[in-house]
């Protein structure tokens, strides 16, 4: 199916001769094969000159039990109030750019600005992907492998099975969740998930594989089978929650509420340490980031809510992931799968621009920014885009171990 968020691309260029159009067609394929979670959302334009921000409306139910006593000979009941949930999304652009110097584009070997859209495409269309996913992954309505009601509580052996795919189900159905029915498919949800999900479910001899389909039957780009009324869309982008920190205490502190970590810390540890309010553990007590300046990246200095005495040498980790291991307290990274009904999430872009807009800026264009015509470059970027969840009833994700 084509992506209705990606409309056809306008490559700026100052230079009429630029061949923008095939350089647009290339930005465009490369963004669309990263697009899954953005493909089931309710679509909702933005018109132009119209603000950033866009409200999604549902009408709230009756409730049955006001009329279940029935009617009283020859008198008028109560009128009911109509009332409705708005869920509000505020729209951001992402972007990005390389450049291109004349001497790369005379003597490389490889078409550089050809290449360079191709690049960006794929990396915008992640970007366009991540952001959806991760909005979707903020719902409320969370099953647990297993059984369990926390995320350390799924192990090793808590793998996307049969039967958690029934029980999401039944709780869709129950939530009175509205399945999709495009195309005149059989009524469906959808489950998003990751290649090793589905490597887990496809042992199962109820499993029937896209490729068994009639020939007449429409099938979702990325949809790899179908399973108890749920058909399956893998993408390598699908949610993995893995530890953010795992560190150690550098030296020791008496009373103090600042201590420095004995290991350069990584992109993410850096990124968990610096939101105040997060929660780590040391040698087994937890304790609480403080709310500003919580982590300095120039001195890996950690600021606590609390003075603390810690020992040097000590463990430091984070509990947002799967299983903590006993000993070395290394967290089991763990997958979300995400089975949902129609309408349960909404994508919203610019009505008229599109998604993805790329912009190409060649060889002359700078002015006297570039004197001597040295300099191209070749952006892409999200005009305008926002995801939200829209009813968290109608949609579960299933925190799960893989193979």
């Amino acid at each position: 199916m084509s992506n209705p968020n990606i409309n056809t691309l306008q490559g700026l260029s100052q230079n009429g001769t630029f061949p923008t159009t095939y350089y647009d067609r290339q930005l465009l394929e490369s963004a669309k094969t990263r697009f899954v979670h953005a493909e089931f959302g309710q679509k909702r334009p933005i018109p132009r000159n119209n603000g950033n921000k866009v409200n999604f409306r549902r009408w709230n139910l009756f409730d049955p039990h006001t009329a279940m006593n029935g009617l009283t000979e020859g008198e008028t009941p109560d009128g009911q109030t109509l009332s409705q949930t708005n869920v509000e999304a505020t729209v951001k652009q992402y972007g990005a750019y390389v450049e291109v110097t004349d001497l790369l584009d005379l003597t490389a070997y490889d078409s550089v600005i050809n290449d360079s859209a191709e690049l960006l495409g794929e990396q915008i269309g992640t970007v366009v992907e991540w952001v959806t996913r991760d909005a979707m992954c903020s719902t409320t309505n969370v099953q647990y492998a297993g059984g369990g009601n926390n995320m350390n509580s799924v192990g090793e052996y808590n793998k996307l099975t049969v039967d958690e795919i029934r029980k999401a189900v039944r709780t869709l159905k129950r939530n009175k969740a509205r399945p999709f029915a495009d195309d005149g498919r059989t009524p469906h949800f959808i489950c998003i998930c990751s290649p090793d999900a589905t490597y887990d479910l496809q042992s199962d001899e109820n499993w029937k594989n896209v490729s068994t389909y009639s020939n007449s039957e429409a099938i979702y780009s990325g949809e790899i089978g179908r399973l108890y009324g749920v058909v399956f869309v893998e993408s390598t982008e699908a949610k993995v929650y893995e530890q953010s920190v795992h560190n150690k205490v550098k030296l020791a502190t008496t009373n103090s509420s600042t201590f420095v970590l004995k290991s350069n810390p990584t992109e993410m540890e850096k990124a968990y340490l610096s939101r105040g309010g997060n929660k780590i553990k040391i040698g087994g007590t937890e304790y609480t980031l403080a709310e500003t300046n919580s982590f300095n990246p120039s001195t890996n200095v950690v600021k606590l809510s609390a003075p603390a005495s810690l020992a040097a040498d000590t463990l430091v980790w984070s509990e947002d992931c799967g299983e903590i291991d006993a000993t070395s307290k290394d967290g089991l990274p763990v997958h979300a799968a995400l089975v949902f009904g129609k309408d349960a999430y909404g994508v919203v872009d610019v009505d008229g621009k599109g998604a993805v807009q790329l912009i190409v800026k060649p060889h002359g264009s700078g002015g006297t920014a570039d004197p001597l015509d040295q300099r191209a470059t070749v952006g892409a970027k999200v005009t305008a885009y926002a995801a939200v969840v829209l009813n968290d009833l109608w949609l579960v994700k299933i925190i799960h171990a893989v193979s």
